[in-house]
């Protein structure tokens, strides 16, 4: 067959792969616009005064923008800001580490009943907040954490757990087993082969952990209205909803508030979300 008979179906096939890659590119954007009108309404309404949005639709754009909203919202969050970030910096690093040793000890130094510990770990994963939220109260009170952030963090580290020992158990699973064994013939420690061999290659698995906690942590609100009783020690998601007000809701304050505590969530995504895929997918294929 000549080289003119095959070029004809050749070049179909691909105006054929071009109009399929065009409709799916246009189904994407379509897709995208549709995710982010909430995003569009809650920007346009935190840039409008309280009249204007009160004399008109969530969609119409704002005729003089101003960022009014977003200092009032901040000077009523300031509080919350603060004591989320002391509630989410040790709660993180917490179920991390404990996390991470969990997983080394589970996936290297195998003993009799280590499998059934790990499937009671992750058992703890699909526990609801609700279920175990009095007895959680209680013993809160009994030990002398209830009505703060130390008893928030002992909560969100123990919470956390389940995960953070299943991804560092899945990540430290593909690790030749020789780096230990080496280790243990030069007289090295359960700690010290953590500390000199494992903890330095798992910095991938620490990238995902950090963020997931992170993220988890700083959005959770069940806790935080239920354990943190004192509102001087309220995280910024309670602090939030009480933008609600009782008998006039200024919707442009709400919406800035919205933004400035999605914000911290946002900058750590942006800035290490590629890595954020890469431990993903490392543990998942090492797993």
């Amino acid at each position: 067959m000549s080289a003119a008979a095959i070029a004809p179906p050749v070049r179909r096939r691909r105006r054929g792969l071009r109009a399929g890659r065009a409709v799916l590119y246009l189904l994407l954007l379509l897709l995208a616009v549709f995710y982010l009108l909430p995003v569009y309404v809650v920007v346009v309404t935190s840039l409008k005064s309280f009249i204007e949005v009160s004399n008109s639709t969530p969609w119409d754009l704002p005729t003089a923008p101003t960022l009014a909203a977003y200092g009032d919202a901040l000077a009523k969050l300031g509080r919350g800001f603060f004591n989320s970030a002391l509630l989410v910096v040790p709660a993180t690093l917490g179920s991390a580490l404990l996390g991470s040793l969990n997983g080394y000890v589970l996936s290297k130094w195998r003993f009799r009943g280590s499998n059934l510990i790990f499937t009671l770990l992750l058992f703890g994963m699909f526990i609801p907040y609700q279920s175990v939220l009095i007895p959680v109260v209680n013993t809160l009170e009994q030990i002398g954490l209830y009505g703060g952030i130390p008893g928030l963090i002992l909560v969100h580290v123990v919470y956390g757990i389940p995960i953070t020992t299943l991804i560092f158990r899945n990540y430290y699973a593909a690790v030749p087993t020789e780096l230990i064994e080496a280790a243990r013939v030069d007289g090295s420690s359960v700690l010290g082969i953590y500390r000199h061999i494992i903890f330095p290659l798992s910095v991938p698995a620490f990238v995902v952990v950090l963020i997931w906690q992170f993220t988890s942590i700083w959005n959770e609100f069940l806790f935080g209205v239920t354990i943190a009783s004192d509102p001087d020690q309220q995280p910024i998601t309670v602090a939030l909803q009480g933008l609600a007000g009782s008998l006039l809701a200024q919707y442009q304050i709400q919406m800035a508030g919205s933004l400035l505590t999605a914000l911290p969530p946002l900058i750590i995504y942006i800035a290490l979300g590629r890595y954020f895929i890469r431990g993903l997918l490392a543990g998942a294929l090492k797993g």
